[in-house]
Order: C-alpha cells, then structure tokens, then sequence
C-alpha cells in the first residue's frame, strides 16, 4: 500500500459529496463556481506570494473562468490548513498549498493528517534559501556567524525547512541554534529586523527585498550554484558546508476528489508553468528554479521527500 491509498475517505467522501451541488453531466467542471486556495502561512510569505501569482496569471491567461479565491488558514505550523482542506475529502473546489510543515507536522504527532490524506495536482518551481542577518547586527559572513557560538533562528512552523537547515548548519559548523517558531514569514521577518532573533532562512521572494534595500545580509545559499540575482553571495558548498536543500512550491486537493477536477487544474498549471508570464514574472523574478511535476513522479517525490525529513529529523534529534 502506498502513501497515497487513502480507503478510510470513502465515508467522507461520499458524505461530502452529497452535500456538494451536483456537477451536471452537461455542464463541466468547474462549471458556475469560483475555487478556494488555502494557504497554510500568513499574508506576505513565500507560500501566499506563490498562491497569489498563481491566481492571478491563471486569470490573465486566460486559463481559469472563474475566480481562484485564495485563503490564509496560518497555524499549529500548518496543521490548521491541512486540516482543514482533509475534512474537506471529495470536494472539487478546494485546493492546498504545500510547504515543509505538509510533511514534518504530522511527523511530529501534531496533525491528524498527512500526504496520504491529499491528492497530489503538481509541482511548478523549487525554491531556495538564503541565510541572512540584520545588517544592525554587525554580521558580514558565515564565519561571523559561526564565531558567535549560539544562535537563535526563525522558522516559520515548529520542524519545516528552515529547522532542518539550521540542524545541517549546527552538524557541519558546531554553532549551536535555538529555533524560534513563528505562524508565518511577515512575522519572523519583523522578530530579525527588530533584533529579537539573530538569522532567517529565507525564500528569496520574501527576503529579496530586504537585501537590495540593505536592511538583511545575506550570508549563504543552499542551492548548488549561486543565484543570479546574488552573484556576490556564495553557496554553502562553496563555503565548505555539505549543505544543499531547495522548497518544492507545489498545490494538492483533498482526497477522493473527481479525476475530471484534478485534470483540470493539472492541465492549467502545465500551461501555466510552461507559459512566459510565470517564467518572468515568478520564476526569474523570484529567483526560483522552473519545474513541472505530476502524476506517479509527485507521488514519488512526496513519498521520497517525507521519508527524508523523518530521517533528518531522527538525526537532528527531533523525533525519536
């Protein structure tokens, strides 16, 4: 049985179902409705700059009719949005955002439910991280950093991304860090510019800004090759550090939804990633790496992914 079988949805699903208006044969999906977009972060983070330039050119293409309304259910590092959409098993007019916690939190016994309780639509970019400080804080490099001895660091959920990073960066430089839980982005980004934490792993759709306006330094990216929008700033490798870790920016629907939903949105984010407008407007502004995934290859890599956070968690001491 894979991640994905999900037979305990049937009842759901099927009570869903029945409360849902019925999609007349002749009229197809998504016929006379508009479909929500649930975001598991607040306002102004990677994930809701990601929900929101997905509505928005689906639209200007020309490849949605109705609205795609997008919707920030932040907390409990994700479990209030996730569970939310999983209660919602069958229903073709919701879709999800998906970050790290999508994995970690039911990792760590916090939600009821997991990537087995979602249908997975597709992929369309991977994100990267920038490491990056105050720039009040007099830190100008990694070393800097590094000499500090103890840290404390935002993270945008209890174990995401950012706490798997900032575990690699205490195994390979023995720099001790405290993680500080935040509901999303806006608000971990006002705790480093207040000096009430030391460092953020960053998206560089939310921290870009900061940087050009010298508000953040960055001191390293987790990508293999630097970032073309910051030339100057070295990899983690280049610095010495076996660290590599990028953000898939994918969307899910809940389970048991109809296959003729799921090709639908399948098919517009296909046309969508493939489409100048994300290229230029997302994917080179934001500094991303383009990406279409879907089908049996998504399942493959939510499955891969998973079982790599409950191994890194298991090594950084975050589960048992």
């Amino acid at each position: 049985m894979t991640l994905f079988t999900r037979p305990r949805h049937l009842l759901m699903s099927l009570l869903v179902a029945a409360a849902l208006p019925v999609m007349a044969a002749a009229q197809e999906y998504p016929g006379d409705r508009d479909v929500t977009l649930v975001v598991q972060s607040s306002a102004g983070g990677g994930s809701d700059i990601f929900a929101r330039t997905v509505a928005a050119h689906l639209s200007e293409l020309g490849l949605i009719d109705r609205q795609l309304l997008v919707e920030n259910r932040p907390g409990g590092s994700g479990a209030v949005a996730y569970g939310y959409t999983a209660r919602q098993a069958g229903n073709p007019y919701i879709l999800q955002t998906v970050a790290s916690s999508f994995f970690t939190t039911p990792l760590l016994g916090e939600s009821a439910f997991g990537p087995e309780d979602f249908t997975p639509v597709a992929a369309i970019a991977l994100d990267p991280y920038v490491l990056a400080v105050s720039a009040r804080s007099g830190i100008e490099s990694l070393d800097d950093l590094i000499a500090a001895g103890s840290i404390t660091a935002g993270t945008t959920g209890v174990v995401n991304d950012q706490t798997i990073l900032a575990a690699l960066l205490a195994e390979e430089t023995g720099l001790t860090i405290r993680s500080v839980p935040f509901d999303g982005s806006g608000e971990e980004m006002s705790a480093v510019l207040g000096g009430h934490i030391d460092a953020m792993f960053g998206n560089p759709s939310e921290i870009l800004q900061q940087i050009e306006s010298g508000e953040l330094v960055a001191l390293a990216v987790s990508t293999p090759e630097r970032l073309e929008s910051m030339p100057d700033i070295p990899t983690f490798r280049e610095l010495g550090y076996d660290i590599e870790h990028t953000q898939m920016r994918a969307i899910v629907m809940p389970a048991d939804v109809p296959e003729e939903a799921v090709a639908f949105w399948r098919n517009a984010l296909e046309q969508l990633a493939a489409s100048d407008l994300w290229q230029k407007e997302y994917i080179e502004r934001h500094n991303l790496a383009p990406a279409f995934i879907a089908g049996e290859e998504l399942e493959a890599r939510f499955d891969a992914l998973s079982a790599s956070f409950e191994e890194q968690m298991r090594t950084a001491g975050l589960i048992d």
